[in-house]
């Protein structure tokens, strides 16, 4: 799954998606914005559906991470399916100062591994890679949850760490959780890289005969990260296509089965 429109060709075991879920107003917009190095943002609009991308350059190596907001999709059964099946990592959502976003984070966490479950080996489960944010950490005269209480609904299913998208607290073990269950480099955190325009991001990758850089390059330059503001959801069709055959067909079946019920 190579990136051909601007001839990156970054290795498919270099690209992850990361899917966003979680109860409205719980913080994941910002939480995002702080991943793609922006500021937070006070104002609160009701996010649709958000799709960005972020691209990395680091020791030589070019590496690709899809940020999927599909929190809206509560109302399209089939179309979170696909978010979630064709998802590499997740990062679930809650608010320290609503009880019923930690519940829907729960309620995501069986979600989630029900649905993985059905592309897995019966006899080879794999454990879901799974980081949840315990958002509004900042917000302590309005807390209704304690540590122990997180940690009663969710088990040990994931990791949890508290968070606060406006002050930046806590964000930076949250993305080198992110990045350790992906196997990306540590330098993929906003505060490990440089964040570079993306007509300098794709000079540093390919020559001036749209060759890739050698791997003798390896090493050369500070880590560095681009935001491709043309970045959008790929097709249903793209989406199937990022897994191997029998994936596929495993996917195909599962939503088909899924349709026809709800």
């Amino acid at each position: 799954w190579d990136i051909k429109h601007n001839n990156l060709n970054i290795p498919s075991k270099n690209c992850h998606r990361v899917v966003v879920l979680g109860a409205p107003k719980v913080g994941k917009t910002n939480i995002l914005r702080r991943f793609l190095g922006e500021d937070y943002e006070e104002h609160y609009e009701p996010t649709v559906e958000d799709f960005y991308r972020k691209m990395f350059h680091i020791g030589g190596e070019t590496y690709q991470v899809d940020l999927l907001d599909a929190a809206s999709e509560k109302d399209f059964p089939a179309k979170r399916r696909l978010s979630i099946l064709t998802g590499d990592i997740f990062l679930l959502v809650f608010s320290l100062d609503d009880r019923e976003s930690l519940n829907e984070v729960r309620e995501l966490l069986d979600e989630i591994k029900a649905a993985k479950a059905k592309l897995q080996k019966p006899n080879h489960p794999a454990k879901v890679p799974v980081v949840v944010c315990a958002n509004k950490a900042d917000l302590d005269a309005q807390r209704v949850l304690s540590n122990s209480e997180v940690v009663d609904i969710l088990g040990e299913d994931a990791p949890f760490f508290e968070t606060s998208a406006k002050t930046g607290a806590g964000l930076e073990a949250v993305f080198a959780a992110l990045a350790a269950l992906g196997g990306l480099p540590d330098e993929t955190s906003p505060s490990r890289h440089q964040i570079i325009p993306i007509l300098t991001y794709q000079s540093l990758c390919v020559g001036k005969r749209g060759i890739r850089m050698r791997r003798h390059s390896r090493g050369l330059g500070a880590p560095c990260a681009a935001v491709d503001p043309l970045a959008r959801r790929p097709s249903f069709a793209s989406d199937l296509k990022r897994h191997n055959s029998g994936i596929y067909r495993k996917i195909f079946i599962f939503l088909y089965k899924s349709c026809t019920v709800t």
